[in-house]
């Protein structure tokens, strides 16, 4: 298989992951560019961060036109969103690659434990 078909490949897992669970493209992007495509973590974390953004608009859209999608409950977590990315896109210059690993992890343990928990 060629590189570019690697890579879209790896695209369609992140949107079908961002599709069904409303978020986790990073938690199989990330990965995906660092083993495939060879890229530096921090590097890998930053082009998911973008990549994530068309993948959500097209899953917040398929979600309106099945009525699904509350944007007047959406718009304060919007706001705030927008908010916290910028903050953690100053601070994220400054976190060293391996904590942020560390980070990730945790946020996904902690966010696994809560679904089989709940």
């Amino acid at each position: 298989m060629g590189e570019k078909a690697k890579y879209a490949l790896s695209g369609i897992f992140a949107g079908i992951a961002n599709g069904l669970f409303g978020a986790g493209g990073g938690m199989v992007l990330v990965p995906m560019l660092i083993r495939l495509s060879k890229m530096e973590e921090k590097r890998a974390f930053a082009t998911s961060i973008a990549v994530i953004l068309p993948l959500s608009i097209v899953s917040a859209v398929v979600y309106f036109l099945k009525g699904e999608f509350d944007l007047t409950a959406a718009l304060p977590f919007v706001i705030g969103g927008a908010v916290g990315g910028f903050i953690g896109g100053k601070v994220f210059k400054k976190v060293p690659a391996k904590a942020l690993r560390a980070g990730f992890a945790l946020f996904m343990i902690y966010g696994g434990i809560r679904l089989v928990m709940r």
